[in-house]
């Protein structure tokens, strides 16, 4: 662990440090990340000259068993470089000022924690009374009126000094935040962030009968008719989505304006780019305007699975099978799959992105997904696409692990290009 000699004696500053960026924007919209900081922070606090083992993290951090092979799973060494990136992306923002400065080392797994020598402000002052000024009292206090003059000058002019000084570190901040959205975020969010007004985020609220107190169960037409509908209810992962793309678009100087589904009207399609987080199994919208094509949610008719959610594959490639299921009903959840399609929208001029899963996990694997720098290198590689503009419609199915309820790794296992 690098410890500077003047903070060697700090370990609750560092703990207290590690608790600032588990509760930052940046970091507390990934679970899974804000555990594998805390962990390797323990660690790394309560035994210094030791280093911490993928085999540990994968086992003590992410629940894997005790197989774990680091050959043929990289779940550690991909959480890890994501939180690198994280840590980077808080000190480059919210982070400027910290005191203490916190580090995933490549090839390591052992947190370094350095400090930051705080810029050196100069107070200014009136200088110390003089002896030989005291023995003129006369000229004192003939020069009293414009010594008065010249503080209340003086105090009016170091206040504009400020003031001007905030602004321009305000501009400064504002400018390098627009500069530090990754070159990959520009290229995926063109659609997004080129046109006049701001998309809407369209998240799922489906629709249930029953009272949280006693019980509630989805919605059902055919026996529920003249039941109340509780539509107020979203998932875990629907609400992490919307903060990881309201994070993305605080890097690209965009704002998002949010609304959950039961609300969304078919002139807002018209008139919007929109982002749609959840299925069309929650996010009944998505049923009345064009949606995925080749990648659509189904729900099983038949057979040991009959009602369990699931992602046709209209039409398979080579080695794909036709259906694609998460762990079944009524079991814990260990994967999960999930699509993201970029479709045109109602007017042909506006674009709609389907983050979904068949759980709300997946949904939140989504998200993550096209929010985070390396998963989007890979997309856009994918997709051969470069630059801003040339992004085409296209559909994309994830494969999603769960652990304790939180996406842990996510592999794009099938992609299908548009023609338009």
């Amino acid at each position: 662990m690098a410890l500077t000699r003047t903070f060697a004696a700090g370990r609750e500053q560092c703990f207290q440090q590690i608790e600032r960026l588990t509760n930052s924007h940046s970091l507390r919209g990934s679970e899974s990340l804000c555990k594998l900081l805390r962990y390797l922070g323990e660690h790394s606090l309560a035994h210094p000259p030791s280093t911490v083992k993928e085999y540990q993290i994968a086992t003590e951090v992410f629940g894997r068993s005790a197989e774990f092979d680091p050959q043929a799973d990289s779940t550690v060494r991909v959480q890890a470089g994501r939180l690198r990136v994280k840590l980077a992306e808080y000190y480059a923002s919210e982070g400027t000022d910290d005191p203490i400065l916190v580090e995933v080392p490549k090839g390591s797994y052992v947190l370094s924690f350095s400090v930051r020598t705080p810029a050196v402000s100069v107070a200014r002052g009136t200088a110390p009374l003089r002896l030989e000024d005291r023995r003129r009292p006369a000229v004192v206090a003939a020069n009293r009126g414009w010594a008065a003059a010249v503080v209340a000058l003086s105090v009016l002019l170091a206040a504009a000094l400020v003031t001007c000084a905030a602004l321009l570190a305000t501009r400064g901040k504002a400018q390098v935040t627009k500069q530090s959205a990754p070159v990959v975020y520009r290229i995926f969010w063109n659609r997004f962030v080129a046109g006049p007004a701001d998309p809407w985020v369209i998240f799922s609220n489906g629709a249930f009968v029953g009272r949280p107190e006693t019980g509630m169960r989805y919605f059902r037409p055919d026996s529920d008719a003249n039941t109340v509908i509780l539509d107020h209810y979203t998932g875990v992962g629907e609400v992490l989505a919307v903060h990881e793309l309201d994070r993305v678009f605080l890097l690209l100087n965009r704002q998002l304006r949010v609304k959950r589904g039961t609300l969304f009207s078919l002139d807002d399609a018209k008139n919007n780019d929109l982002i749609f987080v959840g299925s069309p199994a929650e996010n009944l919208t998505l049923l009345e305007i064009p949606g995925t094509q080749e990648f659509v949610f189904r729900r099983l008719d038949s057979g040991p699975r009959k009602g369990d959610l699931g992602i046709a594959n209209v039409h398979p490639q080579p080695g794909e099978p036709a259906m694609f299921l998460a762990s079944p009903s009524g079991q814990l959840t260990t994967e999960d799959y999930a699509v993201i399609g970029l479709v045109p929208g109602l007017d042909p001029v506006r674009s709609v992105l389907i983050l979904a899963g068949t759980t709300t996990m997946g949904t939140q694997a989504a998200a993550e997904y096209v929010s985070r720098e390396d998963s989007l290198t890979e997309l856009l590689r994918r997709l051969g696409v470069s630059r801003p503009g040339d992004l085409k419609p296209f559909e994309a199915l994830l494969h999603v692990k769960v652990t304790h309820g939180v996406p842990v790794m996510t592999d794009l296992v099938a992609l299908r290009k548009g023609s338009n």
